[in-house]
C-alpha cells in the first residue's frame, strides 16, 4: 500500500498529488497567469510564484488525501523537459521534504508521465497526439523506449498559440480565449500548411497570423477559427500517419492544448472514418493539463521497477533535466 507524493514543476504549473496503489487521492494546483495585454511566462518569475505557493498547495494535496505528511513513503518529480528555474523550485522543495521525512525520490519524465496516466482511460498501446505549450510529439511504445514518431520543429503548439494570444492583448494563457473567439465565427481565412512527413512547422502560420491581425482587415474571431482549423488539420494528419506507421489502433490525447473541444472533435472524427478502426481516449482534463498525480502515478510504477530512484542520503546525485527528450528515458518499468 505505497503512498506516493508527486510533484510537478515544469513550467506555469506548481502541483501536488498523492497516489496510493494507483488509484489518485488527490491532484491539487496552483498556476501562473497574468491580466490581459501582459506579458507571458517570465521563467524567474514563475519559479517565484511556485515557491510563493508551495506551502499552501502541499497542505491541500495532504488534506485532500486524507493523510499525514508521516504516511508519505516515496517522492517523485518533474525532472524534465521544463523550464530550469521551475525545475530547479520543484527540485529545491523535493530535497527539503525527502531530507525531512528520509524518503526516497524518484525523477520523473514529465512527458512520459503524460502518456503513463493515459492507462487510468483503458489505453493499452496507444499512440499518443502530445499538445502543450513547449512541446509537441507524436509518441509511442516501441523496443522498449517511448519514441518520437513526429514532432513540432520549432514552436510548442501551446506556445505557438500563447504567442499570438499575447501579440492580440489576450494575456496568458491564450489557448481558452483563442478557443471562444473561434466558437463565434466559421470563417475560414487560409493560412500556410505545413507539413514535412510527421513533423510540423509553425513560425511561417505565426507570422503570417501577425501579418493579418496587422492589416486590420480581419476580425480576431476569424483569426482565431483558421489558427485552429489549420494548426489542429495538421496536428491529425501526422497523428494518423504515426497509426498508420505503426499498426496501432489506439489515440490518446494529452497536453493542456488537448483540453480544446475543437482538437478532440477532429480526432474522433478521424478515428471514427479510418479503415482500421481506431479508439479515441481522452483522460479527463485535470488529467490533460500539466499535474501532479501523474507524477505520482509515475512515481509509483518506476519506484516499483527501482527506475530513476534516489534515497534520501544521496541526494547530491539529484539534477533536473531541462532538455531531457522522451525518446533518451529508459523505460525499464514494463
Amino acid at each position: 500500500m505505497a503512498i506516493v507524493l508527486g510533484i510537478e514543476s515544469t513550467a506555469h504549473t506548481f502541483g501536488i498529488g498523492v497516489v496510493r496503489d494507483g488509484k489518485i487521492l488527490s491532484n491539487c494546483k496552483d498556476s501562473f497567469s497574468t491580466a490581459d495585454g501582459e506579458g507571458g511566462m517570465i521563467p524567474t518569475e514563475v519559479a517565484k510564484h511556485h515557491a510563493e505557493v508551495g506551502a499552501k498547495v502541499y497542505a491541500e494535496a495532504l488534506e485532500k488525501a486524507g493523510i499525514k505528511e508521516e504516511q508519505i513513503e516515496v517522492i517523485a518529480f518533474s525532472q524534465g523537459p521544463g523550464l530550469a528555474p521551475c525545475l530547479l523550485e520543484g527540485m529545491k522543495f523535493v530535497k527539503e521534504l525527502s531530507k525531512k521525512l528520509k524518503k526516497p525520490v524518484v525523477g520523473v519524465n514529465h512527458c512520459v508521465a503524460h502518456l503513463e496516466i493515459g492507462r487510468i482511460t483503458g489505453a493499452k498501446d496507444p499512440v499518443m497526439l502530445y499538445a502543450s505549450g513547449a512541446n509537441t510529439q507524436i509518441i509511442a511504445y516501441e523496443s522498449g523506449k517511448y519514441r518520437v514518431f513526429g514532432e513540432t520543429l520549432d514552436l510548442g503548439v501551446g506556445n505557438f498559440i500563447d504567442s499570438f494570444a499575447r501579440y492580440a492583448g489576450l494575456g496568458f494563457p491564450g489557448g481558452p480565449k483563442i478557443q471562444k473567439l473561434a466558437e463565434k465565427s466559421s470563417k475560414y481565412i487560409e493560412l500556410p500548411y505545413s507539413v514535412k512527413g510527421m513533423d510540423i512547422a509553425l513560425s511561417g502560420i505565426q507570422t503570417k497570423l501577425r501579418q493579418l491581425y496587422d492589416s486590420e482587415e480581419y476580425c480576431l474571431e476569424d483569426l482565431a477559427f483558421s489558427l485552429q482549423e489549420t494548426v489542429f488539420a495538421m496536428l491529425v494528419e501526422t497523428a494518423e500517419r504515426a497509426l498508420a506507421h505503426t499498426g496501432k489502433k489506439e489515440l490518446l490525447l494529452g497536453g493542456g492544448v488537448a483540453c480544446n473541444s475543437r482538437l478532440q472533435e477532429m480526432c474522433r472524427k478521424m478515428c471514427e472514418e479510418r479503415i482500421e478502426k481506431t479508439k479515441l481516449f481522452v483522460p479527463e482534463l485535470p488529467l490533460l493539463v500539466d499535474n501532479a498525480s501523474m507524477i505520482a502515478s509515475l512515481g509509483e510504477i518506476m519506484f516499483k521497477a527501482n527506475a530513476n530512484v534516489f534515497s534520501w542520503e544521496k541526494l547530491d546525485e539529484l539534477d533536473i533535466k531541462p532538455r531531457q527528450r522522451t525518446d533518451d528515458v529508459l523505460v525499464n518499468w514494463k
